[in-house]
């Protein structure tokens, strides 16, 4: 006897545990030796992470896709592991040391304070797995993965892999050692990606600078040139000014020089197109070393980039060369050496105040790039590192989407991903931490560097270099955790090794990310695929949208509104969260996702558990010996036909990535054909008296049947619940039955009838129509109404013969007559051809109700006309947020669809 409510928490455990003792997830199976292989590679989450909401988006798409293909025979492969994040590893670890009050990392030293994060994360990390298990996630966890391998030892095949890219990159070329700006995060003191820093709207200040032009001798001519700045720290490492080659204003100073203030420094003043006309004054001092664009434009016009700052953003310019080279320092200048960067504005402003080369300040909102670990100010810094030059790999992976060896789903983001590839810069994989793959480069006392497989071999490279053998020192810095990331698709299959796995799942079939790392992972991935193994990684990318709050806002800790999975698992179960992701994730369209949505869906997993408690007992148990092709009673037929129809429109939509559209073809098919139609018209068959018993028993067992395809229909996106039903309805076979995990996709095809369909779908839509007309005119619930078929030819005659009793029960009738027009006052119903009518003189006062219709409908034009006048105005779209946009559409839509429903019962009521 089935329990009388489903209790998500209890069946979880349960159903958790059946599977992992089959080890149902396990690819190569030796019965699915000669299957098609399909892989999926999951995008690692970090080591520290917890489940969020993205996440669960991402791993409930990826495994409807991992549960379906398994269900379609395939032998599926869905690669677990986790990334070692570097940057949030290592500030986890100190932190933890802080709080101990143990010794700090560099007091412990490298080799032991990495011995703690290995501790660490043997004993707290990966709590993100457990997370992704409750979630229903079906990896094959016997073969997880970690970017660092399982030790971080050298001979371990996962740094193996790292170790050989660097080593053959830079022996093609690709990777190199240069001087350039980074994103550096002054608290870390290390380079960060550009997805690692945050813009924060902050209120700042623009400062307009008074430079003095000077002439050919250096003398001051009594012209100045006027800059801003919302940084005037960054003015002592000024070594230009630009203007736009076609500002009039200074075609004349072009090629003069401006003595910096303070510094004493003589500057050019240089042409560039960088410089806008149109901000500020027209004029743009040049720091090389400490802004991006500035870099480059210092590059066009062959001037120095002096660093200013030290590696903790401090004023460093007592001893700096660079800074001192053709420069003439006031004393007070000098003073701020050693000063932090937010003290040494203030002083800098208040120098130049006293000069009188402070012409102006205003207020000025801009924004300020942060470490978003950190927190702090993330500064432009310019410092040696190692970089890949992707220009050459970004055009093979360019080439490799245009030739179709990888789409994009959406087909949109295409775009998005030429546009990032035709623009890319050389990628700086080199970060200042412990916690990471270390660079496999050694150094001797002379500064030459050697790139080599093993400390051993960098000996052997040296002592071939000089003669002799001489003492080497290892680069103390680690790899970009992107640069270990890029390798996932084929790393994790055991190459550089030639491994069974990496022959037969390599490459790989489906990527499901986000949309947000195209570049930082997706590319990178593509170009180190290319390169390595010559083949494009993976055939799609599905990327997936924003999952946001009920009103549409983003998600942050700050707004107070994160919406944790954990929690609505706790609360719901994880079906329920599954089928709400998927049947929000439309393509192109963020989620807005709040408790309630995930609650009515936890009322669809009730409404099919009451149903099959309906149906046991009711008697509709399974029979081993049943044929759905000996199906002879219509309903049960026309029940079949839908259920078919339903398991081609879910293949469909996972086949396509229509996740949303596969999720509503399985919860229109067991919420209103099978639940509220199909079992509703049974009742009279199944509890009725003086019932055929043939009729009886043939009923029981389809209902039975269709209970075991919803199962399986069901199973990828609510595999708990589903597992259940199959175990519980299984119990009545002789022989017992496998997991619904592995068995096979329903091929209901060869049951669809078209006459069954015919006739039970035009009974179901004139009671649909009886009762919206009904409801439109303001029928009062328990009034019974007459009907009236119009002309009704032998065919429909038959069929209210056999079906009267259930249109007179469900649709609320007081009889049912025939006519070969209309009668007057009546509301006419047009199914599948035949005309149907409603007399409802003296039910309703048919005036007074098209006199409401009408108000009403004018409101909603009101409505639709106010709504439209905000979203035509382009003001509106530009300045309001994201999420107040979309639900001005989303009241626009509603209105409208209740507009047509207004028209149509006005439509109704006019015939």
């Amino acid at each position: 006897m089935m329990d009388k409510t489903f209790d998500p928490a209890a069946v979880e455990s349960r159903v958790s545990a059946a599977w992992e003792q089959a080890d149902a997830f396990r690819a190569g199976r030796p019965e699915r030796a000669g299957a098609e292989p399909y892989c999926i590679m999951i995008p690692p989450p970090n080591v520290t992470g917890s489940l969020h909401m993205g996440h669960a988006l991402n791993n409930t798409i990826q495994d409807i896709l991992a549960r379906f293909e398994r269900m379609r025979g395939r032998d599926v492969l869905w690669q677990p592991g986790m990334d070692h994040a570097g940057i949030a590893t290592q500030m986890v670890v100190e932190r933890k040391l802080a709080e101990t009050g143990q010794p700090d990392r560099r007091t412990l030293g490298r080799e032991e304070f990495l011995r703690r994060v290995w501790a660490w994360k043997e004993e707290s990390g990966g709590t993100i797995i457990g997370q992704l298990k409750r979630l229903g996630a079906s990896c094959d966890w016997s073969r997880e993965r970690f970017t660092m391998g399982a030790t971080g030892a050298p001979d371990d095949q996962m740094v193996r892999a790292v170790t050989k890219t660097f080593v053959d990159l830079h022996a093609q070329g690709l990777i190199y050692r240069d001087k350039r700006l980074v994103n550096w995060d002054p608290k870390f003191q290390t380079a960060i990606s550009d997805l690692e820093v945050q813009q924060v709207e902050t209120k700042g200040h623009l400062w307009h600078f008074d430079y003095p032009v000077v002439d050919e001798a250096g003398a001051e001519t009594g012209e100045v040139i006027t800059v801003a700045t919302t940084r005037p720290e960054t003015m002592l490492g000024d070594t230009a000014v630009a203007v736009h080659p076609e500002d009039e204003r200074y075609t004349a100073l072009v090629g003069k020089r401006v003595r910096l203030p303070l510094v004493g420094r003589l500057i050019p003043i240089v042409a560039d197109s960088y410089s806008d006309p149109e901000k500020g004054t027209g004029a743009v001092k040049i720091t090389p070393a400490h802004d991006f664009n500035d870099f480059e434009v210092g590059r066009r016009a062959g001037v120095a980039a002096i660093n200013i700052l030290d590696p903790e953003a401090r004023i460093q310019i007592a001893g700096n060369a660079a800074f001192l080279e053709g420069a003439e320092p006031e004393e007070a200048a000098m003073a701020l050496d050693g000063l932090e960067r937010e003290k040494a504005r203030k002083q800098v402003v208040a120098l130049m105040e006293e000069r009188g080369r402070l012409r102006t300040v205003e207020p000025n909102t801009h924004a300020v790039p942060h470490g978003d670990r950190s927190g702090v100010v993330i500064e432009p810094y310019l410092t040696d590192q190692w970089y890949v030059n992707v220009k050459p790999l970004a055009e093979r992976a360019l080439q490799a989407v245009r030739d179709g060896q990888t789409r994009f789903v959406p087909d949109n983001y295409e775009k998005t991903f030429f546009q990032w590839l035709e623009n890319i810069e050389p990628w700086c994989i080199s970060r200042q931490l412990w916690w990471g793959h270390q660079i496999p480069v050694w150094y001797d006392g002379e500064g030459n560097w050697f790139v080599a497989g093993s400390e051993d071999e960098a000996l052997a490279q040296a002592q071939a270099k000089n003669g002799r053998p001489v003492a080497l020192t290892r680069d103390p810095d680690v790899l970009d955790t992107w640069f270990s990331s890029a390798l996932w698709p084929f790393s994790t299959l055991g190459w550089p090794d030639a491994m069974p796995e990496l022959a037969r799942f390599y490459p790989t079939n489906t990527l499901v990310t986000g949309k947000d790392i195209i570049f930082f992972w997706v590319a990178r991935m593509m170009m180190m695929g290319l390169q390595l193994t010559d083949r494009a990684p993976f055939d799609t990318v599905y990327l997936h949208t924003l999952v946001r709050d009920e009103k549409g806002a983003k998600m942050s800790k700050s707004k107070g509104n994160v919406v944790d999975p954990v929690d609505l698992i706790d609360r719901f179960g994880a079906d329920a969260l599954r089928f709400t992701l998927a049947a929000l994730a439309a393509p192109g369209r963020d989620i807005k996702l709040g408790p309630q949505r995930v609650e009515s869906y936890r009322n669809f997993a009730t409404k099919l558990w009451n149903a099959a408690r309906f149906a046991e007992l009711n008697g509709c148990a399974l029979k081993a010996d049943f044929r759905p092709e000996d199906v002879g009673e219509t309903l049960n037929r026309w029940a079949l036909t839908e259920a078919a129809k339903a398991v081609a429109e879910v293949a469909q939509g996972i086949t396509v990535y229509r996740f949303n559209d596969a999720a509503a073809a399985a919860y229109r098919f067991v919420w209103n054909v099978f639940c509220d139609w199909y079992l509703e018209l049974a009742k009279p068959v199944l509890q009725g008296e003086g019932v055929d018993p043939a009729a009886r028993a043939e009923t029981q067992e389809t209902v039975a049947f269709l209970i075991d395809q919803i199962a399986k229909l069901l199973h990828p996106f609510m595999p708990f619940l589903t597992e259940e039903l199959w175990a519980i309805k299984g119990e009545v076979l002789p022989d017992a039955r496998g997991l619904l995990a592995l068995e096979s996709w329903p091929d209901l095809s060869a049951y669809a009838d078209a006459e069954a369909e015919a006739e039970i779908g035009w009974l179901v839509e004139l009671i649909s129509e009886v009762r919206s007309a009904r409801s439109e005119t303001n029928v009062p619930a328990g009034a019974q109404v007459p009907l009236v078929m119009v002309a009704a030819d032998a065919t429909v005659r038959a069929r209210l013969d056999r079906w009267s009793e259930t249109l007179v029960r469900l649709a609320r009738l007081s009889e049912i007559g025939h006519a070969d027009a209309a009668p007057k006052n009546s509301v006419q119903l047009l199914v599948r051809g035949s005309v149907a009518a409603l007399p409802l003189e003296g039910i309703v006062d048919l005036a007074a109700e098209v006199a409401r219709l009408q108000k009403e409908g004018g409101k909603a034009r009101a409505e639709i006309a106010k709504l439209d006048g905000k979203l035509n105005n382009a003001d509106f779209i530009a300045r309001a947020p994201e999420e107040v946009v979309d639900e001005q559409r989303e009241r626009r839509d509603a209105e409208a669809a209740r507009l047509a429903k207004i028209e149509e019962a006005l439509a109704r009521l006019s015939d």
